[in-house]
Order: C-alpha cells, then sequence, then structure tokens
C-alpha cells in the first residue's frame, strides 16, 4: 500500500505527532493552512502541486468542523494531483451509533464509514468503539478500513510502570481489548459490566475479584466525561486496592473530566497521543509506520 506515499499533510494543530510520524517514514511533511471567516466558513490552502501518493492525518476528536474540513480537502487533493489518497484518523468519530435504537435515528456508524470510504483510499485508525460489528470491513468496502489495537502498547507500559497491576476493562465490550494488554504485559485482568442510565449516568458494577492491596489500572479505549473511571476508582478504592490508575487510547477527557478523576483518588491518568493531551504517556507512531511503511519484497 505504501510504496508510493511520499508526502504527508496534516493541520498545524496536530503538528507534534504529524512531525514524528513523518520522521519516521521518512516523507516530507507539509500543513495545510486554514482561515476561518467571520460568518464560521473555512477557507483551505493545500499545496502545489500534490505528488501521486499522500497521507493526510486528522484525527476526529470534536469532530463536525474537521469533517468539513475533510469533505473539502480529500476533493482538493485529487485536484492537484494526487491519486492515491490514505486518511490516518488516529481518532475515528460517530463509531458509537451503531444501530436504530429509536425510530428513524440515524445510524451514523454506517453513514460516517462509508462517506469516508468514498473520499479516501485508505482509512487506518486506532482503537474505533465498534459495539456489535467485528471490524470496520463491515461499514466500510472491505480493505478499505483498517483498524489498529493500541491494547498490546498501553500494557507493556503499565507492566513496566506498575509491575503486577490487575487490569480492569469497564465492561463486557471491553473484554478482547483488556485481554490484548494484558498477555502483552504478563498482567491479571478482569472485566466489569457497565450500566448505563443515560449520557451522563453511568455505573459500573466491578468484577468479583479480591482487590486489596493491589495495584489496579482501570484500561479503556476512550474516556470522554470520565464519570464511569470515577465511579469505578472510588469502589476500588474503597475495597482496599493500593492505588488506582488509569490507561487510555483516546483522552477526550470532556470538561472537568480529568480534575475529578484526580480527585477520586486516581494516581496517574495515562493515554496514547493518538488525541492530543496533557496525560499522553506513549506514542502510536511505531503502529501507525508498521502499517505504512513498505515491506522490503513489496512491488509496484
Amino acid at each position: 500500500m505504501a510504496q508510493d506515499l511520499t508526502l504527508l499533510l496534516a493541520f498545524e494543530d496536530e503538528a507534534p505527532l504529524a512531525r514524528e510520524l513523518a520522521e519516521a517514514l521518512g516523507l516530507r511533511l507539509d500543513f495545510i493552512r486554514r482561515h476561518r471567516f467571520p460568518d464560521g466558513e473555512l477557507r483551505l490552502v493545500l499545496p502545489k502541486p500534490l505528488p501521486a501518493g499522500v497521507i493526510l492525518l486528522r484525527g476526529l476528536q470534536q469532530p463536525n468542523e474537521k469533517m468539513v474540513e475533510l469533505l473539502i480537502a480529500a476533493p482538493a487533493a485529487r485536484e492537484l494531483g494526487a491519486r492515491q489518497l490514505v486518511l490516518v484518523t488516529p481518532y475515528l468519530a460517530y463509531m458509537r451509533q451503531d444501530i436504530e435504537f429509536t425510530p428513524g435515528e440515524a445510524v451514523s456508524q454506517r453513514h460516517v464509514a462509508r462517506w469516508l470510504a468514498q473520499l479516501f483510499d485508505r482509512v487506518i485508525t486506532l482503537d474505533p468503539h465498534l459495539h456489535r460489528i467485528a471490524s470496520l470491513d463491515e461499514v466500510m468496502p472491505p480493505g478499505v478500513g483498517i483498524a489498529l489495537s493500541v491494547a498490546p502498547v498501553l500494557g507493556a507500559w503499565i507492566a513496566r510502570h506498575v509491575p503486577g497491576a490487575l487490569l480492569i476493562g469497564p465492561d463486557e465490550e471491553s473484554g478482547q481489548w483488556v485481554k490484548e494488554a494484558a498477555q502483552a504485559g504478563g498482567l491479571d485482568h478482569a472485566v466489569g459490566r457497565k450500566l448505563r442510565e443515560g449520557d451522563h449516568q453511568v455505573r459500573l458494577a466491578l468484577p468479583e475479584v479480591e482487590v486489596k492491596g493491589r495495584a489496579v489500572v482501570l484500561l479503556d479505549d476512550m474516556a470522554s466525561t470520565g464519570r464511569t473511571l470515577i465511579g469505578a476508582a472510588e469502589q476500588l478504592l474503597a475495597r482496599g486496592a493500593a492505588s488506582v490508575d488509569v490507561a487510555v487510547t483516546h483522552a477526550l477527557f470532556n470538561g472537568d473530566a480529568l480534575p475529578l478523576l484526580k480527585a477520586a483518588g486516581v494516581r496517574h491518568v495515562w493515554s496514547s497521543n493518538a488525541v492530543p493531551h496533557e496525560s499522553n504517556a506513549v506514542s502510536v507512531v511505531p503502529l501507525l509506520a508498521k502499517v505504512l511503511t513498505p515491506r522490503p519484497d513489496s512491488r509496484r
């Protein structure tokens, strides 16, 4: 896939990750310039001309304006010379809405995935929040969507910094992901159940495992309001856990989520740099570079 890719395009607000990825891939890096008009419309300026193979880096946290950027940037890149256009979106938005819960409710996962597949030849992402489907192949043409797991990276990080930790996932859907992290770090793990009572009302039924005197790390693919993790940390400390840390792939941490986690007794909060955040501790670049770097035996 990657042997013809020669340029990484990015936006200035993701410059640190873009520079690290470009260096790892040995690619030229350039940026798309943005201007916002008083009425909110955007003007994008891409470098001209573009080479035939282009990677566009754009995470979709706080997604709506960024999706408009993709709607404009992708066809513009084609007009300027890009024939192979790969989207690297470390956080892929709108994946949680995967079923019609009420009559007429739009299944955004399906629609957004298909739309991106029309704009890009490949869409590479990390730990998309998939519940009822096994892979992106179910909502994109086969082979277009590539989902990579950060779980082993986080598991190895935790094993180095909290040897012997017990990993706990918040719900059944995190089971396979937490298992991967535990195997990578040689750690014990368990999985709880998430009891959701509304957008901001979630209770966690913790697994019946002994936590007294143990270092526990709560592990999840993403954290938004942090309320589930806060409740879990409070329960674990009340049951005698020696310490509670949090590790997530996507550190969305909206509003006061991070200070409230600290106030609940969480010792450390670690995340990958899939989403820029002060808690970033591990890099996703080696994962991305492995997929984007051509194998020595690849053929044009």
